[in-house]
C-alpha cells in the first residue's frame, strides 16, 4: 500500500470522525435524540386527549326573554321584507377614446360594461325604486326577484336632481302581483331609531346590515338635501335598495357612502339616504305625468346679512326676496321684491338654498303660505305652487349681458342644439339655430354646425350641453369645439357672470 493511498484513507477517518463529533455536540446541545431512533419511535405514538365541552349558555334563556323575542322578530321582519328587494343588472356604455396609429386621430370606442345595484318593489303591479345613477346611460336591464327569476325592466323615468328612478316589470305568469312594501312617512323619522338597511353590495347576493339613523337633514351637494344619515353598512351595491324601520315600511332610498378613498369606496359608518316622503312624491309624478315635476314659485332671493338686516330693521332668520318673475305664482300672490320671507309652510327659513329646495319639493297645483316681514309688518301670502321647466329656452333675446338666470344665460349665447344620430361615433350635438345678435352668432356659430366638446369635455346629449354650458359660462370664458364639414376649430364664449341670487 503506498504513501498516497495510506493518506486518502487518513483523511477520510479524520472528515468522519470530525462529522460525528459535529453531530453528536448539535445533538446534545439541542436535547434530541443523536441517531434519531427514539425520536421516530415517539412521533409514532399517539396519546388521546380529553376535552371538556361547556354544554350551558351563558345565560339561561329565562334571563334574557327580550333579547330572545328581539332576535326572533327580526328573522321574521327579514323573512317578510326581502321577497321585494330585488338585484338590478345593467348594461352601461361607456366609451374610451384611443388612438389610431396609422391616421394619428383619436376616436371613441364604445363598451358594454355591466353594472349592479339594488331596488325594492312598490306596487302589486311590479313597479321598483332605485337610484338614478343605477341605471344612468343604461342599454338593458334585468332585475333579479328573491326567487332566483331574471325578469327585463323598463325605464318609466327618472328624477336626475332627487337621484331617484322608477322601473317596471312584469311577469311571465299571467295575473301575478308582485311581493311589494310600503312607503312611511319620513317626517316621522327621528334620529336613533332602527334602519335596517337591505341590498345587493358589491353583487354578493341578498344581504341585510342594521343600523340606526344617526342624522337629518343632512346635504352633500345643492341640488340634492334632506338626506338621512344611517350607519347601517352601506357599501357599493347597495344603491337603490331600501331603508326600512321595525315595521318593514320604507323610510328612505339608499343613495351614497362617505368613503375618502374615492378608488376604492367602502363601509366608514356614514350612509345617506333620500328620505321617503320626497321618493313617494316623485314617483307618482313620473306614473301620472311620465316625467318629475319641481314645484316653482318665480322669484329670486338672497341670503339675509347684517346690511339687509338694518335697511330692513329685522333682527330675524329669513331670505331677501330680490325680483319677482312678472305673471308668476309668486307675482299672483302680492310677493314682492325687498320681502323678507321668514317661513314657509310654518316653517322658519334660514338660507335662500334651504328655502329654494323646499320650493322644489312642494306639489305642483298645491297651495302654500309664505310669511314674510315687509315695512314693520308681518303677512302671511297664499300662493299656488307652479312647474318647474330646468330645461326651458326662451325664444327673446334680452338686452343685457349680465343676466341672472340659467335661462338667461343660454337666451345671451343663442345657441339651439339637438342630438345627433347614435350611430355617429364622434358625438355631440348638431346647431339648430342660431339667435340674431346673440354671442353665438358674433363667434360664427351656425345652424348644422356640429358641436362636439366643451373645454375639453365630450358633449353627451343636448341637455348635457345645456347644462354644461350655464355651468361654465357664468364663471369663466367657455371653449366649444365646432366642427363644420371637414374642418374644426374653437370658438370661446366670454364669461357671463350673474348679478343676482338663486332663482326657485
Amino acid at each position: 500500500m503506498n504513501d498516497t493511498f495510506k493518506r486518502v484513507i487518513v483523511l477520510c477517518f479524520v472528515f468522519v470522525a470530525a462529522f460525528f463529533a459535529v453531530h453528536v455536540y448539535r445533538a446534545w446541545r439541542g436535547g434530541y435524540p443523536i441517531f434519531g431512533f427514539k425520536q421516530e419511535a415517539e412521533s409514532g405514538q399517539f396519546s388521546p386527549e380529553h376535552a371538556t365541552l361547556q354544554m350551558k349558555s351563558a345565560v339561561d334563556p329565562s334571563q334574557v326573554p327580550g333579547l330572545i323575542r328581539q332576535n326572533d322578530e327580526m328573522v321574521d321582519l327579514v323573512d317578510r321584507v326581502t321577497p321585494a328587494v330585488v338585484s338590478i343588472d345593467t348594461e352601461i356604455i361607456k366609451r374610451e377614446r384611443v388612438l389610431d396609429p396609422f391616421q394619428g386621430q383619436i376616436y371613441e370606442h364604445a363598451r358594454l360594461t355591466p353594472s349592479l345595484g339594488s331596488g325594492v318593489i312598490v306596487s302589486e303591479e311590479g313597479h321598483i325604486i332605485t337610484n338614478h345613477h343605477v341605471i344612468k346611460g343604461h342599454q338593458k336591464i334585468r332585475v333579479t326577484l328573491h326567487d332566483g327569476r331574471s325578469l327585463p325592466a323598463t325605464l318609466v323615468n327618472s328624477d336626475r336632481l332627487l337621484d331617484i328612478a322608477v322601473l317596471r316589470i312584469k311577469s311571465s305568469q299571467e295575473g301575478e302581483r308582485f311581493s311589494a312594501l310600503k312607503f312611511a312617512n319620513s317626517d316621522e323619522v327621528r334620529v336613533g331609531q332602527l334602519a335596517i338597511a337591505v341590498g345587493n353590495p358589491y353583487g354578493l347576493g341578498e344581504s341585510v346590515t342594521v343600523g340606526h339613523i344617526s342624522g337629518r337633514d343632512r346635504s352633500l351637494s345643492d341640488g340634492q338635501r334632506d338626506l338621512f344619515q344611517t350607519d347601517a353598512a352601506i357599501n357599493p351595491g347597495n344603491s337603490g335598495g331600501p331603508l326600512l324601520n321595525h315595521l318593514g315600511e320604507i323610510i328612505a332610498i339608499n343613495a351614497s357612502i362617505y368613503s375618502e378613498d374615492r378608488e376604492n369606496p367602502g363601509f366608514q359608518g356614514i350612509g345617506f339616504s333620500i328620505p321617503s316622503n320626497e321618493v313617494k312624491r316623485t314617483m307618482e309624478y313620473i306614473l301620472k305625468k311620465g316625467r318629475p315635476v319641481h314645484g316653482y314659485l318665480g322669484l329670486e332671493t338672497r341670503d339675509l346679512n347684517n346690511y339687509f338686516r338694518s335697511v330692513f330693521n329685522y333682527s330675524g332668520q329669513g331670505v331677501v326676496v330680490w325680483d319677482v318673475t312678472p305673471g308668476s305664482p309668486a307675482d299672483l300672490a302680492g310677493l314682492k321684491p325687498y320681502d323678507v320671507i321668514t317661513a314657509y309652510q310654518g316653517e322658519g327659513v334660514q338660507t335662500t338654498k334651504g328655502f329654494i329646495n323646499r320650493v322644489r319639493r312642494s306639489n305642483v297645483e298645491s297651495e302654500v303660505i309664505v310669511s314674510i316681514w315687509r315695512g314693520n309688518t308681518s303677512l302671511n301670502l297664499t300662493s299656488v305652487v307652479g312647474e318647474a321647466n330646468p330645461y326651458a329656452v326662451p325664444e327673446q333675446v334680452p338686452d343685457s349681458g349680465r343676466l341672472a338666470s340659467d335661462d338667461a344665460i343660454i337666451r345671451t349665447i343663442g345657441i339651439r342644439v339637438r342630438n345627433l344620430p347614435s350611430t355617429r361615433v364622434r358625438g355631440g350635438v348638431v346647431v339648430t339655430k342660431v339667435e340674431a345678435n346673440s354671442l353665438g352668432s358674433r363667434m360664427g356659430v351656425r345652424p348644422n354646425d356640429v358641436l362636439s366638446d366643451i373645454n375639453g369635455a365630450r358633449i353627451r346629449s343636448d341637455q348635457d350641453f345645456y347644462l354644461r354650458l350655464v355651468a361654465t359660462a357664468a364663471v369663466k370664458p367657455t371653449e366649444i369645439l365646432v366642427y363644420r364639414g371637414k374642418t374644426k376649430r374653437i370658438v370661446t364664449i366670454p364669461a357671463i357672470p350673474r348679478t343676482k341670487g338663486p332663482t326657485d
